[in-house]
């Protein structure tokens, strides 16, 4: 993916706020350096899509700081070929620097509003991979599972059972664990060959809280 405009900004973002803080993962930074993250915000928020922080994306949601969204894909380490299922869509930035590492994508949003503009944004740039799902993010895409990798953009207060359950052996989670308001933690859960399951606590975050979609599951592609 060309990023196209504004790659001197974008440069500068890889260098000061991600490489700077310890992202080393040579792949995840070539793909942040792809993705234009100006075409994921709000026109109003442009001027500031490279800055160190999150943005309102609308409904209340954020694009996350983009050295959190680095740091976690990082610690996903998604590769060519793997599955990877994302819980929060939101703006699709983060889906699309998954796209960027080769793997195959499956993203789910319980906001359709949201959804919908990603999806266009996405296919616009040339992403026409990723599979769509409007749903309950906690209830993960079992018919599609097991996944090699889960990343959740959302906190929750504990990894949902629902989602460590879809995971591959061997595979990988990342997201973060907390409360609202209060202390959140990134968390990595690994399951081993024998399905045995280990979570490690990392940096400390900020999220909004994950939303359970009671109306049920709509696949969009």
């Amino acid at each position: 993916m060309n990023g196209g405009s504004r790659q001197a900004e974008r440069e500068a973002m890889v260098a000061r706020q991600i490489r700077s803080r310890g992202v080393r993962n040579a792949a995840v930074l070539a793909a942040v350096l792809r993705v234009p993250r100006h075409e994921f915000v709000p026109d109003e928020a442009r001027a500031d899509a490279y800055a160190d922080g999150p943005l309102p994306i609308g409904d209340g949601q954020t694009i996350s700081q983009p050295y959190v969204v680095a740091r976690m894909t990082e610690m996903l380490d998604p590769r060519p070929g793997r599955r990877v299922l994302e819980i929060g869509t939101g703006s699709g930035y983060q889906t699309a620097v998954l796209a960027e590492l080769g793997g195959e994508v499956f993203s789910i949003e319980a906001r359709k509003p949201l959804l919908d503009a990603a999806r266009q944004t996405l296919e616009r740039l040339g992403y026409g991979r990723i599979r769509f799902r409007h749903g309950d993010g906690g209830a993960g895409w079992p018919e599609h599972a097991p996944f090699d990798r889960i990343v959740i953009t959302a906190c929750a207060r504990e990894i949902p059972r629902s989602l460590a359950v879809q995971l591959a052996a061997p595979g990988r989670l990342v997201g973060p664990v907390g409360e609202p308001g209060g202390e959140q933690r990134l968390v990595t859960l690994t399951r081993n060959r024998n399905g045995e399951m280990d979570i490690v606590e990392g940096l400390p975050v900020r999220f909004v809280m994950m939303t359970a979609w009671k109306g049920g599951s709509e696949s969009t592609r």
